[in-house]
């Protein structure tokens, strides 16, 4: 098992460096509004949840340093540790859910990122468009290049609760992450998915779902200026699940069909049936 995650230096996989270059470059807020109105209108068709994580066998994310195992193992990694912990149902389940969005290569294409060979706009950190980017994020010399954060940068660090309106970009204090864009990915579109199937997961699954690839956010506390009261109070648990989900990722694999019925009756707790509108 590895000793360090995140390690993002150049060395590490020239092309995790190029995908994250080409997201800084092209994620804006007009393509993110253009990926948004791409779902909408998109045909949805049915898909069952153990299909869903057999295609998943076949992705490997390109922007991951820590492994290069399949997305679908990585699921399970992360799911069985919070099962062992003992995590609430819910919790156990967002686990297992948390990289399905990445199936949006099997629809997307490669000039807009979103293909199986080019993957940096369905893997890798989110940040918020619209708006400045921090500097605390991985590869902070690509913010340069971003459109939107040479627009609106003014000294980003200097963000203050008595002025804070000209580090915001299109937004407003404390309008809620629910109120702003992030850059498109697989997090975004598994949260629109699962917004458009009936099932019972709490609010704290969806916060999960949405923003765990926000690390700037949950990790490094940065965007505060945007958060609301909700925000702050769910922030924990998406904290929470960034230990299982980084803390577990082993480059070895196991038997899924030991634990298949386990997953299904877990997925039928929440939803009525095991396909999913996609």
């Amino acid at each position: 098992m590895s000793t360090e995650y995140r390690n993002y230096s150049y060395d590490v996989n020239n092309i995790i460096y190029k995908t994250y270059r080409k997201a800084r470059s092209n994620q804006t807020l007009d393509f993110v509004k253009q990926r948004h109105i791409e779902f909408n209108n998109r045909i949805k068709e049915k898909m069952n949840l153990w299909d869903i994580l057999k295609k998943l066998t076949s992705f490997v994310d390109i922007s991951d340093p820590d492994v290069s195992i399949p997305n679908s193992y990585h699921a399970f990694q992360t799911a069985e540790k919070a099962r062992t912990d003992g995590m609430p149902d819910w919790f156990i389940l967002t686990c297992l859910l948390h990289d399905f969005g990445k199936i949006m290569v099997l629809f997307g294409h490669a000039i807009n990122g979103t293909s199986m060979d080019t993957q940096w706009a369905t893997v890798g950190d989110t940040f918020i468009v619209g708006a400045p980017i921090p500097n605390s994020i991985v590869y902070p010399e690509f913010n340069k290049l971003n459109k939107d954060h040479r627009k609106y940068l003014h000294s980003y660090t200097d963000v203050t609760e008595d002025n804070p309106e000209k580090h915001l970009g299109v937004y407003s204090s404390h309008c809620g992450l629910c109120n702003v864009y992030c850059s498109w990915g697989h997090d975004e579109f598994l949260y629109k998915v699962l917004r458009g199937n009936k099932n019972s997961l709490p609010d704290e699954a969806y916060y999960i779902i949405r923003f765990h690839s926000l690390y700037v956010w949950h990790k490094e506390n940065e965007y505060t200026i945007f958060e609301n009261e909700k925000d702050r109070r769910i922030k924990s648990w998406v904290q929470k699940f960034n230990k299982y989900d980084l803390y577990t990722k082993e480059n070895n694999t196991f038997s899924i069909e030991v634990l298949q019925d386990y997953y299904t009756n877990l997925f039928l707790t929440y939803f009525p049936s095991l396909e999913l509108l996609v």
